[in-house]
């Protein structure tokens, strides 16, 4: 069970985004998280007639380390560390580690 997943609602941490929040587009097994609207780049790209592509300047999001962004928790309004536990049913959650609440379950 990951820490961070695909549709999370997470505040970066570290870096030049510092403060930005988004939600997780995808996890990659590289350990980096895509988030929507955070990390944006310019690309510059090459026309090719064969491809259809037109060339210029393209802006992108680029992925982010996962240790660099956290959860958005709703009741301090901050990032969190998050951590998992096992319910007496014998499901695993994952829970603020502020305050103890569950994040799904």
């Amino acid at each position: 069970m990951h820490k961070i997943r695909k549709g999370d609602e997470v505040i970066v941490r570290v870096g030049k985004n510092r403060g930005k929040r988004g939600a997780v587009q995808q996890v990659y097994s590289n350990n980096r998280v895509l988030v929507d609207g955070v990390n944006v780049v310019k690309k510059h790209v090459r026309p090719n007639p064969q491809k259809g592509v037109s060339g210029g300047i393209v802006e992108q999001e680029r992925p982010l380390h996962i240790s660099n962004v956290g959860i958005y928790n709703p009741a301090n309004e901050k990032a969190d560390r998050v951590g998992i536990r096992r319910l007496d049913d014998g499901t695993k959650v994952r829970f603020f580690k502020s305050n103890g609440e569950v994040i799904d379950g």
